[in-house]
Protein backbone atom coordinates (compact mmCIF):
# COMPACT_ATOMS: atom_id res chain seq x y z
CA UNK A 1 0.00 0.00 0.00
CA UNK A 2 1.81 3.59 -1.01
CA UNK A 3 0.56 5.72 1.87
CA UNK A 4 3.20 8.51 0.57
CA UNK A 5 0.49 10.27 -1.42
CA UNK A 6 -2.47 9.85 0.63
CA UNK A 7 -4.24 12.79 2.20
CA UNK A 8 -5.67 12.05 4.78
CA UNK A 9 -8.73 13.56 6.67
CA UNK A 10 -7.07 13.53 9.93
CA UNK A 11 -4.39 12.24 12.56
CA UNK A 12 -4.86 10.30 15.70
CA UNK A 13 -2.76 9.52 18.26
CA UNK A 14 -3.98 6.77 20.51
CA UNK A 15 -2.05 5.39 23.70
CA UNK A 16 -3.57 2.17 24.48
CA UNK A 17 -4.26 0.80 28.01
CA UNK A 18 -5.80 -2.23 29.77
CA UNK A 19 -9.43 -0.61 30.02
CA UNK A 20 -9.72 2.59 28.52
CA UNK A 21 -7.30 4.30 25.54
CA UNK A 22 -6.73 8.12 25.58
CA UNK A 23 -7.20 9.56 21.82
CA UNK A 24 -5.63 12.59 20.37
CA UNK A 25 -7.46 14.35 17.19
CA UNK A 26 -5.70 16.75 15.03
CA UNK A 27 -7.61 17.52 11.69
CA UNK A 28 -5.04 19.39 8.90
CA UNK A 29 -5.64 22.74 8.93
CA UNK A 30 -7.12 23.51 12.53
CA UNK A 31 -4.51 24.69 15.02
CA UNK A 32 -6.39 22.77 18.52
CA UNK A 33 -6.88 18.64 19.01
CA UNK A 34 -9.55 17.11 19.87
CA UNK A 35 -8.60 14.08 22.47
CA UNK A 36 -10.96 11.98 24.79
CA UNK A 37 -11.10 8.37 25.81
CA UNK A 38 -12.60 5.09 24.24
CA UNK A 39 -12.91 1.88 26.49
CA UNK A 40 -11.51 -1.21 25.48
CA UNK A 41 -14.54 -2.98 24.08
CA UNK A 42 -15.93 -3.71 21.05
CA UNK A 43 -18.90 -2.48 21.15
CA UNK A 44 -17.04 1.17 22.59
CA UNK A 45 -14.17 1.10 19.27
CA UNK A 46 -17.03 0.19 17.08
CA UNK A 47 -18.95 3.31 18.04
CA UNK A 48 -15.89 5.63 18.15
CA UNK A 49 -14.93 4.17 14.69
CA UNK A 50 -17.94 4.73 13.22
CA UNK A 51 -18.39 8.10 14.92
CA UNK A 52 -14.94 9.45 13.02
CA UNK A 53 -16.22 7.79 9.55
CA UNK A 54 -19.72 9.97 9.23
CA UNK A 55 -17.76 12.57 10.20
CA UNK A 56 -15.46 12.22 7.90
CA UNK A 57 -17.25 11.18 4.82
CA UNK A 58 -15.25 7.69 5.26
CA UNK A 59 -12.08 9.05 3.96
CA UNK A 60 -8.65 7.75 5.28
CA UNK A 61 -7.72 8.31 8.33
CA UNK A 62 -3.95 7.88 10.20
CA UNK A 63 -3.98 6.28 13.32
CA UNK A 64 -0.48 5.97 15.41
CA UNK A 65 -0.46 3.44 18.27
CA UNK A 66 2.52 2.04 20.45
CA UNK A 67 1.66 -1.57 19.55
CA UNK A 68 2.24 -4.25 16.60
CA UNK A 69 0.44 -6.75 17.83
CA UNK A 70 -2.46 -6.80 20.55
CA UNK A 71 -5.90 -6.13 21.26
CA UNK A 72 -6.25 -2.69 20.06
CA UNK A 73 -4.63 -3.01 16.52
CA UNK A 74 -6.47 -6.30 16.10
CA UNK A 75 -9.60 -4.75 16.96
CA UNK A 76 -8.90 -1.17 14.71
CA UNK A 77 -6.88 -3.42 11.84
CA UNK A 78 -10.66 -4.83 10.18
CA UNK A 79 -11.73 -0.90 9.22
CA UNK A 80 -10.34 -0.41 5.90
CA UNK A 81 -10.88 3.68 6.36
CA UNK A 82 -8.32 3.44 9.43
CA UNK A 83 -4.57 3.58 8.57
CA UNK A 84 -2.64 1.92 11.41
CA UNK A 85 1.28 3.28 12.00
CA UNK A 86 2.79 1.09 14.66
CA UNK A 87 5.20 3.06 16.57
CA UNK A 88 7.96 1.16 18.78
CA UNK A 89 7.62 1.62 22.35
CA UNK A 90 11.29 2.13 22.71
CA UNK A 91 11.22 4.81 19.96
CA UNK A 92 8.11 6.80 21.81
CA UNK A 93 9.83 6.37 25.30
CA UNK A 94 13.12 7.97 23.61
CA UNK A 95 10.70 11.04 21.83
CA UNK A 96 9.38 11.95 25.22
CA UNK A 97 12.54 12.20 27.37
CA UNK A 98 13.64 15.10 24.42
CA UNK A 99 10.28 16.54 25.64
CA UNK A 100 10.01 15.60 29.02
CA UNK A 101 13.44 14.55 30.58
CA UNK A 102 12.33 14.63 34.06
CA UNK A 103 10.71 11.64 32.90
CA UNK A 104 6.49 12.85 33.57
CA UNK A 105 4.11 10.88 31.41
CA UNK A 106 0.30 9.92 31.16
CA UNK A 107 -2.06 9.02 29.18
CA UNK A 108 -3.34 11.49 27.06
CA UNK A 109 0.01 13.03 26.94
CA UNK A 110 1.29 9.64 25.41
CA UNK A 111 -1.46 10.16 22.87
CA UNK A 112 -0.63 13.83 21.72
CA UNK A 113 3.19 12.48 21.68
CA UNK A 114 2.04 9.89 19.31
CA UNK A 115 0.03 12.27 17.38
CA UNK A 116 3.05 14.28 17.11
CA UNK A 117 5.52 11.72 16.10
CA UNK A 118 3.16 10.91 13.38
CA UNK A 119 2.14 14.41 12.14
CA UNK A 120 6.35 15.63 12.19
CA UNK A 121 7.68 12.23 11.35
CA UNK A 122 5.85 10.30 8.76
CA UNK A 123 8.20 8.96 6.75
CA UNK A 124 10.21 7.69 10.07
CA UNK A 125 7.78 4.75 10.29
CA UNK A 126 5.48 2.56 8.19
CA UNK A 127 2.21 1.59 7.88
CA UNK A 128 0.67 -1.40 8.95
CA UNK A 129 0.81 -3.74 5.94
CA UNK A 130 -0.55 -7.42 7.21
CA UNK A 131 0.65 -10.94 5.72
CA UNK A 132 -1.33 -13.54 4.15
CA UNK A 133 -3.99 -15.00 6.87
CA UNK A 134 -1.86 -18.37 6.85
CA UNK A 135 1.64 -16.79 7.16
CA UNK A 136 0.08 -14.60 10.27
CA UNK A 137 -1.45 -17.68 11.18
CA UNK A 138 1.59 -19.48 11.26
CA UNK A 139 4.14 -16.75 12.74
CA UNK A 140 1.36 -16.87 15.93
CA UNK A 141 1.49 -20.72 15.97
CA UNK A 142 5.54 -20.94 16.32
CA UNK A 143 5.49 -18.28 19.03
CA UNK A 144 2.71 -19.37 20.98
CA UNK A 145 4.43 -22.91 20.64
CA UNK A 146 7.82 -21.81 21.86
CA UNK A 147 5.88 -20.11 24.91
CA UNK A 148 4.04 -23.65 25.49
CA UNK A 149 7.79 -25.30 25.75
CA UNK A 150 9.28 -22.60 27.74
CA UNK A 151 6.21 -23.48 30.06
CA UNK A 152 6.67 -27.12 30.13
CA UNK A 153 10.22 -26.73 30.59
CA UNK A 154 9.64 -24.48 33.97
CA UNK A 155 6.74 -26.74 35.07
CA UNK A 156 9.26 -30.02 34.51
CA UNK A 157 11.97 -28.16 36.35
CA UNK A 158 9.39 -27.81 39.12
CA UNK A 159 8.64 -31.42 39.12
CA UNK A 160 12.10 -32.64 39.67
CA UNK A 161 12.89 -29.91 42.48
CA UNK A 162 9.75 -31.50 44.10
CA UNK A 163 10.65 -35.18 43.91
CA UNK A 164 14.36 -34.46 45.22
CA UNK A 165 12.25 -33.45 48.26
CA UNK A 166 10.51 -36.99 48.86
CA UNK A 167 10.63 -39.38 46.06
CA UNK A 168 13.91 -38.68 44.30
CA UNK A 169 14.62 -42.34 43.10
CA UNK A 170 11.93 -41.48 39.99
CA UNK A 171 14.75 -39.21 38.76
CA UNK A 172 17.30 -42.17 38.67
CA UNK A 173 14.96 -45.03 37.53
CA UNK A 174 13.60 -42.62 34.23
CA UNK A 175 15.75 -40.34 32.01
CA UNK A 176 12.89 -37.95 31.27
CA UNK A 177 10.49 -36.76 34.28
CA UNK A 178 8.31 -35.17 31.81
CA UNK A 179 7.75 -38.69 29.58
CA UNK A 180 4.38 -40.66 29.35
CA UNK A 181 5.64 -43.36 31.58
CA UNK A 182 6.71 -40.97 34.32
CA UNK A 183 3.62 -38.57 34.11
CA UNK A 184 0.95 -42.07 34.29
CA UNK A 185 3.33 -43.63 36.92
CA UNK A 186 3.32 -40.45 39.36
CA UNK A 187 -0.63 -39.84 38.96
CA UNK A 188 -1.46 -43.69 40.03
CA UNK A 189 1.63 -44.01 42.35
CA UNK A 190 2.63 -40.77 43.37
CA UNK A 191 4.58 -41.70 46.50
CA UNK A 192 7.09 -44.67 47.08
CA UNK A 193 4.97 -46.34 49.59
CA UNK A 194 2.40 -46.62 47.13
CA UNK A 195 4.89 -48.14 44.45
CA UNK A 196 6.36 -50.97 46.85
CA UNK A 197 2.57 -51.88 47.40
CA UNK A 198 1.68 -52.82 43.79
CA UNK A 199 1.46 -56.32 42.82
CA UNK A 200 4.24 -57.77 40.34
CA UNK A 201 1.81 -58.28 37.68
CA UNK A 202 0.56 -54.97 37.36
CA UNK A 203 3.71 -53.18 37.45
CA UNK A 204 4.71 -55.68 34.75
CA UNK A 205 1.69 -54.58 32.70
CA UNK A 206 2.27 -51.06 33.68
CA UNK A 207 5.25 -51.02 31.71
CA UNK A 208 4.55 -53.24 28.67
CA UNK A 209 1.84 -50.54 28.02
CA UNK A 210 4.57 -48.01 28.23
CA UNK A 211 7.09 -50.11 25.93
CA UNK A 212 9.31 -50.49 29.16
CA UNK A 213 9.26 -54.50 28.70
CA UNK A 214 12.10 -56.83 28.46
CA UNK A 215 12.40 -59.31 31.01
CA UNK A 216 15.80 -57.68 32.22
CA UNK A 217 14.79 -54.53 31.90
CA UNK A 218 11.83 -55.30 34.25
CA UNK A 219 13.24 -57.53 36.91
CA UNK A 220 15.90 -54.90 37.19
CA UNK A 221 13.25 -51.87 37.97
CA UNK A 222 11.35 -54.74 40.36
CA UNK A 223 14.30 -54.81 42.06
CA UNK A 224 15.12 -51.00 42.45
CA UNK A 225 11.43 -50.43 43.75
CA UNK A 226 11.61 -52.96 46.65
CA UNK A 227 14.80 -52.50 47.71
CA UNK A 228 14.28 -48.67 47.69
CA UNK A 229 14.16 -46.31 51.06
CA UNK A 230 12.06 -43.74 51.58
CA UNK A 231 13.48 -40.45 51.56
CA UNK A 232 11.57 -39.19 54.46
CA UNK A 233 8.80 -40.44 56.57
CA UNK A 234 7.29 -37.23 57.42
CA UNK A 235 3.65 -37.61 56.23
CA UNK A 236 3.51 -33.27 56.03
CA UNK A 237 5.92 -33.70 53.66
CA UNK A 238 4.60 -36.65 51.69
CA UNK A 239 0.89 -35.83 51.78
CA UNK A 240 1.61 -31.91 50.54
CA UNK A 241 4.46 -33.12 48.02
CA UNK A 242 3.05 -35.87 46.69
CA UNK A 243 -0.12 -33.46 46.02
CA UNK A 244 2.40 -31.19 44.18
CA UNK A 245 3.51 -34.09 41.97
CA UNK A 246 -0.15 -35.12 41.05
CA UNK A 247 -0.71 -31.64 39.69
CA UNK A 248 2.23 -31.21 37.35
CA UNK A 249 2.63 -34.20 36.12
CA UNK A 250 -0.99 -33.53 35.10
CA UNK A 251 -0.04 -29.61 33.46
CA UNK A 252 3.10 -31.45 31.81
CA UNK A 253 0.20 -33.81 30.58
CA UNK A 254 -2.13 -31.36 29.13
CA UNK A 255 1.23 -29.02 28.06
CA UNK A 256 2.29 -32.80 25.76
CA UNK A 257 -0.77 -32.81 24.40
CA UNK A 258 -0.83 -29.34 23.10
CA UNK A 259 2.53 -28.89 21.52
CA UNK A 260 1.18 -31.99 19.41
CA UNK A 261 -1.79 -29.85 18.42
CA UNK A 262 0.30 -27.38 17.70
CA UNK A 263 2.72 -29.14 15.81
CA UNK A 264 0.19 -30.71 13.79
CA UNK A 265 -1.08 -27.08 12.93
CA UNK A 266 2.41 -25.99 11.99
CA UNK A 267 3.11 -28.70 9.91
CA UNK A 268 -0.18 -28.29 7.94
CA UNK A 269 0.16 -24.85 7.25
CA UNK A 270 3.58 -25.00 6.47
CA UNK A 271 3.62 -27.30 4.14
CA UNK A 272 0.85 -25.68 2.32
CA UNK A 273 2.80 -22.36 2.23
CA UNK A 274 4.18 -21.49 -1.29
CA UNK A 275 7.70 -20.93 -0.31
CA UNK A 276 7.93 -24.47 1.75
CA UNK A 277 10.63 -25.94 -0.46
CA UNK A 278 12.54 -23.20 -0.45
CA UNK A 279 13.55 -23.14 3.02
CA UNK A 280 13.44 -26.80 3.37
CA UNK A 281 15.78 -26.63 1.29
CA UNK A 282 18.78 -25.04 3.52
CA UNK A 283 20.77 -26.98 5.30
CA UNK A 284 20.20 -27.69 9.32
CA UNK A 285 16.41 -26.39 8.94
CA UNK A 286 14.30 -29.22 9.98
CA UNK A 287 10.78 -30.07 10.88
CA UNK A 288 10.66 -27.42 14.03
CA UNK A 289 12.88 -24.61 12.06
CA UNK A 290 10.94 -24.50 7.94
CA UNK A 291 7.92 -23.23 9.90
CA UNK A 292 9.94 -20.64 11.92
CA UNK A 293 11.96 -19.48 9.12
CA UNK A 294 8.82 -18.67 6.97
CA UNK A 295 7.53 -16.88 9.43
CA UNK A 296 10.25 -14.81 10.10
CA UNK A 297 10.35 -13.95 6.24
CA UNK A 298 6.70 -13.84 6.00
CA UNK A 299 5.70 -13.40 2.24
CA UNK A 300 5.75 -10.09 1.28
CA UNK A 301 8.63 -9.58 -1.11
CA UNK A 302 8.93 -5.87 -0.82
CA UNK A 303 8.90 -6.06 3.16
CA UNK A 304 12.98 -5.16 2.68
CA UNK A 305 14.75 -3.16 0.45
CA UNK A 306 18.24 -5.50 0.52
CA UNK A 307 19.72 -8.27 3.06
CA UNK A 308 21.24 -5.29 5.15
CA UNK A 309 18.01 -4.32 6.27
CA UNK A 310 17.09 -8.29 7.03
CA UNK A 311 19.87 -8.26 8.97
CA UNK A 312 19.42 -5.54 11.29
CA UNK A 313 15.55 -6.10 11.80
CA UNK A 314 16.57 -9.48 13.00
CA UNK A 315 19.23 -8.45 15.90
CA UNK A 316 21.40 -10.87 13.95
CA UNK A 317 23.63 -7.27 12.56
CA UNK A 318 25.78 -5.70 15.04
CA UNK A 319 25.83 -2.41 16.13
CA UNK A 320 28.51 -0.30 15.96
CA UNK A 321 29.23 2.83 18.59
CA UNK A 322 31.93 5.63 18.12
CA UNK A 323 32.69 8.28 20.38
CA UNK A 324 35.56 10.31 19.43
CA UNK A 325 38.73 7.64 19.45
CA UNK A 326 36.08 5.26 21.24
CA UNK A 327 34.72 2.28 18.67
CA UNK A 328 32.50 -0.06 20.32
CA UNK A 329 30.91 -3.38 18.78
CA UNK A 330 27.78 -5.01 20.31
CA UNK A 331 24.87 -7.01 19.80
CA UNK A 332 21.50 -5.48 19.06
CA UNK A 333 19.61 -5.35 21.64
CA UNK A 334 15.93 -3.83 20.23
CA UNK A 335 15.31 -6.59 17.86
CA UNK A 336 11.97 -9.36 18.00
CA UNK A 337 13.72 -11.90 20.41
CA UNK A 338 11.89 -14.90 19.28
CA UNK A 339 13.04 -14.24 15.16
CA UNK A 340 16.50 -13.74 16.75
CA UNK A 341 16.64 -16.84 18.41
CA UNK A 342 15.07 -18.56 14.75
CA UNK A 343 18.59 -18.01 13.26
CA UNK A 344 20.54 -18.20 16.13
CA UNK A 345 19.79 -21.75 16.24
CA UNK A 346 19.38 -22.14 12.83
CA UNK A 347 22.91 -21.34 12.26
CA UNK A 348 24.05 -23.28 14.72
CA UNK A 349 22.12 -26.68 13.08
CA UNK A 350 23.60 -25.74 10.14
CA UNK A 351 27.33 -26.19 10.95
CA UNK A 352 26.11 -29.93 11.13
CA UNK A 353 25.12 -30.28 7.68
CA UNK A 354 27.06 -27.31 5.75
CA UNK A 355 30.91 -27.50 5.28
CA UNK A 356 31.47 -23.90 4.93
CA UNK A 357 29.20 -22.93 7.84
CA UNK A 358 31.51 -25.17 9.93
CA UNK A 359 34.32 -23.61 8.56
CA UNK A 360 33.59 -19.84 8.99
CA UNK A 361 32.16 -20.83 12.45
CA UNK A 362 35.79 -22.31 13.26
CA UNK A 363 37.36 -18.99 11.55
CA UNK A 364 35.53 -16.46 13.87
CA UNK A 365 36.65 -18.80 17.15
CA UNK A 366 40.22 -18.68 15.78
CA UNK A 367 40.12 -15.18 15.88
CA UNK A 368 38.92 -14.90 19.59
CA UNK A 369 35.18 -14.61 19.37
CA UNK A 370 33.00 -15.82 21.61
CA UNK A 371 30.61 -19.27 20.75
CA UNK A 372 27.65 -17.19 20.38
CA UNK A 373 29.11 -14.45 18.73
CA UNK A 374 30.59 -16.90 15.84
CA UNK A 375 27.01 -18.32 15.33
CA UNK A 376 25.99 -15.05 14.93
CA UNK A 377 28.47 -14.70 12.10
CA UNK A 378 27.30 -17.44 10.15
CA UNK A 379 23.89 -16.59 10.86
CA UNK A 380 24.77 -12.87 9.36
CA UNK A 381 26.29 -15.19 5.87
CA UNK A 382 22.91 -17.37 5.92
CA UNK A 383 20.80 -14.22 6.05
CA UNK A 384 22.19 -12.95 3.37
CA UNK A 385 22.05 -16.13 1.10
CA UNK A 386 18.20 -16.65 2.46
CA UNK A 387 17.47 -13.10 1.46
CA UNK A 388 18.42 -13.64 -2.18
CA UNK A 389 16.66 -16.98 -2.49
CA UNK A 390 13.98 -15.92 -1.07
CA UNK A 391 13.40 -12.77 -3.07
CA UNK A 392 14.36 -14.93 -6.55
CA UNK A 393 11.80 -17.41 -4.39
CA UNK A 394 14.79 -20.01 -5.49
CA UNK A 395 15.87 -22.95 -3.88
CA UNK A 396 19.31 -23.22 -2.19
CA UNK A 397 22.06 -24.59 -4.52
CA UNK A 398 24.88 -25.74 -2.48
CA UNK A 399 27.18 -26.49 -5.72
CA UNK A 400 25.91 -23.20 -6.89
CA UNK A 401 27.08 -21.06 -3.90
CA UNK A 402 30.25 -22.70 -3.83
CA UNK A 403 31.24 -22.31 -7.53
CA UNK A 404 30.08 -18.26 -6.89
CA UNK A 405 32.24 -18.07 -3.63
CA UNK A 406 35.21 -20.05 -5.74
CA UNK A 407 35.16 -17.03 -8.68
CA UNK A 408 34.57 -14.35 -5.85
CA UNK A 409 37.50 -15.10 -4.24
CA UNK A 410 40.05 -15.90 -7.21
CA UNK A 411 38.93 -11.93 -8.44
CA UNK A 412 39.79 -10.67 -5.41
CA UNK A 413 43.32 -10.37 -6.17
CA UNK A 414 42.80 -8.40 -9.00
CA UNK A 415 41.10 -5.79 -6.73
CA UNK A 416 42.62 -2.23 -5.87
CA UNK A 417 40.73 -0.79 -2.74
CA UNK A 418 41.15 3.04 -3.79
CA UNK A 419 39.33 6.12 -2.51
CA UNK A 420 36.39 7.10 -4.58
CA UNK A 421 33.89 10.32 -4.53
CA UNK A 422 30.43 9.61 -4.10
CA UNK A 423 28.33 12.52 -3.94
CA UNK A 424 29.87 15.22 -1.52
CA UNK A 425 31.73 12.27 0.38
CA UNK A 426 34.42 10.09 -0.41
CA UNK A 427 34.20 6.07 0.91
CA UNK A 428 36.79 3.17 0.10
CA UNK A 429 36.49 1.36 -2.84
CA UNK A 430 37.40 -1.71 -5.06
CA UNK A 431 38.72 -1.38 -8.41
CA UNK A 432 39.28 -3.89 -10.95
CA UNK A 433 42.21 -4.41 -13.24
Amino acid sequence: METSSIEYAAYVGLDWADREHAWCLHVPGNTSLESGFVSQTPEAIEQWVAALAQRFQGRPIAVSLEQSRGALLFALSKYEHLILYPIHPARLAHYRKSFRPSGAKDDPSDAELLLNYLCNHRDQVRPLQPDTEDTRALQFLVEARRRIVDDKTRFKNRLTAVLKQYYPQILDWFADVDSTVVIDLLERWPTLENLQRVRRSTLDHFLKQHRCSGFQKVEQRWQQIQSAVPATKDLAVLKSFSLMAKCLVRMLREMRNAVEVYDQMIEDLAQKHPDFDLFKSFPGAGNALVPRLIAAFGSQRDRWANASELQCYTGIAPVLETSGRQRWVHVRWACPKFVRQTFHEWALHSLKKCSWAKEHYNTQIDRGKSRHAAIRAVAFKWLRIAFRCWATSSRYDSDLYLRCRSIRASSAGQLEIQWKTCGSFSKLGAVRH
